[in-house]
């Protein structure tokens, strides 16, 4: 079981309080979990990565372990922590402006 901790924009959006658990068969990766985020909760399609292009929305950050993992490929393996359910996988919208 994945742990997921949404913005709370997205988890309003989604219907949900606190954090969510996904089930992801095969490799732990972020592209992995992100397709089970949006196939359990289809209402989030499109709000944290493009439709076409699967690319995060430039807004949005992925951290885990103290890491930002924003850029790394979706297809990276998360840390084993993630895998395990030991720490989440946390969804950040980022801060602009001045």
């Amino acid at each position: 079981m994945i742990r997921v901790i949404l913005p709370a924009h997205l988890r309003m959006l989604a219907r949900v309080e606190g954090e969510v658990h996904v089930t992801v068969d095969g490799p732990v990766t972020r592209g992995a979990v992100l397709d089970s985020l949006e196939s359990t909760f289809p209402v989030l399609r499109g709000t944290i990565r493009d439709h076409v292009t699967q690319r995060r929305r430039p807004m949005v950050r992925f951290f885990a372990c103290e890491e930002d993992l924003s850029n790394e490929a979706p297809d990276a393996p998360l840390p084993e922590s993630v895998a395990t359910g030991a720490e989440p996988l946390l969804v950040v919208g980022a801060m602009a402006g001045g």
